[in-house]
């Protein structure tokens, strides 16, 4: 009677013992749960709060990258007839306002030797002689400016090389009459406004420096 006694005191006991123990798990488990859904919730709000920066973010890395591209130079020369006519702050103006940089400027009197390398595509030309002669007529101003897509754009703003040909508001078209006084020259591709601006500025480049506005020119 006494051992069956101990036996079912025992077995208490042990149950009594397993349900503590499954108890504290369980206790353990209901205040662990939330810590982690909270820690989960937390991660999830702080990767949301992240998007919406990022998105806003991006574009201006996008804009940052594209304004760092190398721009293009050309070289403009303001000819013997243009600045003798005074046109030189006409001229330059008409570049600053479309937004382009200048970074070399000279007013110079060209040799020989320069004006017929910068013209030797026209050499067979039966009126070189004569262009060569007007170069050399008096003092000319020569420029380069810097920009994205500057070659095509000014070649637009000086108009066709017949002034009477040359749209109005172009300089040719509203300041020259003759082919043979048509007042500037442009370069008429990138690469020609490196050679050209290479053989004016021989040895002396050109001038580094940082527009403000660039920003608000290109994207």
């Amino acid at each position: 009677m006494a051992a069956t006694q101990l036996a079912a005191s025992c077995r208490f006991a042990a149950a009594s013992s397993t349900q503590s123990r499954a108890g504290r798990r369980t206790h353990a488990a209901f205040v662990t749960a939330p810590a982690q859904r909270l820690a989960s919730v937390s991660s999830i709000s702080a990767a949301s709060s992240l998007a919406p920066a990022a998105a806003v973010r991006a574009p201006r890395c996008r804009a940052a990258a594209a304004v760092s591209v190398r721009s293009e130079i050309t070289y403009v020369m303001i000819k013997p007839d243009g600045v003798q006519r005074g046109l030189v702050g006409e001229i330059i103006s008409r570049f600053e306002k479309k937004g382009f940089k200048l970074v070399q400027l000279k007013m110079m009197k060209v040799t020989k030797e320069v004006a017929e390398e910068h013209y030797k595509d026209l050499k067979d030309k039966p009126f070189f002689p004569d262009l060569i002669g007007y170069i050399l007529s008096g003092p000319v101003v020569g420029m380069v400016w810097e920009g994205q897509g500057v070659v095509k754009a000014a070649r637009k703003i000086i108009g066709a090389t017949n002034p009477l040909e040359a749209e109005p508001g172009t300089i040719r078209g509203d300041l020259a009459v003759q082919t043979g006084r048509n007042v500037v020259h442009g370069s008429d591709s990138p690469e020609n406004g490196e050679r050209e601006t290479a053989l004016w500025f021989s040895g002396h480049g050109i001038v580094e420096w940082e527009a403000h506005m660039k920003p608000w020119l290109v994207e």
